[in-house]
């Protein structure tokens, strides 16, 4: 399990669970590493201001990443960590490698729009 204060998807049915229980959900798949933690720590800060969004971790290594991995939104993604936004359980974005808080809050708000 990742060392984050973001909810954890452990298993296929969490994921699938999430996507079906919220309209927009952003999952940052990677590793407690440099170019994820980044991203962690700004989805945890974003949370707050972003209540109409589900923000989840998924461990890169687990049997459960193979469905991100397997998106072709991921389709020849080298670096961690692979940043999916899904709207009403599809995918519309996605992203790979370190996001600064600017590039998230632009994806967060074209794709799921600006808080209220």
């Amino acid at each position: 399990m990742l060392n984050t204060n973001l909810k954890h998807l452990e298993t296929d049915a969490d994921t699938q669970k999430a996507l079906s229980e919220n309209e927009n959900v952003m999952i940052c798949c990677g590793r407690m590493g440099p170019m994820c933690i980044p991203v962690y720590i700004e989805m945890e800060r974003l949370e707050k201001d972003y209540p109409h969004v589900a923000f989840r971790d998924l461990e890169f290594d687990s049997a459960a990443a193979d469905f991100i991995k397997n998106l072709p939104e991921c389709t020849g993604f080298m670096g961690l960590p692979f940043t999916v936004y899904f709207k009403n359980g599809q995918a519309v974005a996605a992203t790979t490698s370190t996001q600064s808080r600017e590039e998230i809050v632009e994806n967060l708000d074209r794709e799921f729009g600006k808080p209220g």
